[in-house]
């Protein structure tokens, strides 16, 4: 059974930076176009960041170029490094596979790890 777990969320003041991580039993990342996502309160998921087994990468229009999406598919991780945080960033965020792309189909939701970014 696949599982995913997120770590690395905590809270933080705005403008500074946070590490998120991302790791899987039960299955390899390897091959399988991966992302990031974020929930914040009342709102939907939505895509944060995507990277593909060929290690493209993609951002939501809201990152501008503060975040950066990695995977390391020896160790079966995925990091997504997060810099100049907004408030407007406090969310859960999972990682899961990039299941909109159509070419690969999602994993069980794991529990996220929450960002709370504070003014």
């Amino acid at each position: 059974q696949v599982q995913l777990t997120e770590s690395g969320g905590t809270v933080v003041q705005a403008g500074e930076s946070l590490r998120l991580s991302c790791t899987a039993s039960g299955t390899r990342f390897g091959g399988k176009d991966m992302a990031w996502y974020r929930q914040a309160p009342g709102r939907q998921r939505e895509v944060v960041a995507t990277v593909s087994h060929a290690f493209t990468r993609t951002y939501a229009s809201f990152v501008n170029d503060r975040f950066t999406i990695s995977r390391d598919d020896v160790g079966n991780r995925m990091f997504l490094q997060m810099f100049s945080l907004k408030v407007e960033d406090t969310a859960v965020y999972y990682c899961n596979t990039d299941f909109q792309s159509g070419n690969v189909e999602p994993f069980p939701w794991g529990q996220g790890t929450q960002v709370t970014v504070s003014s």
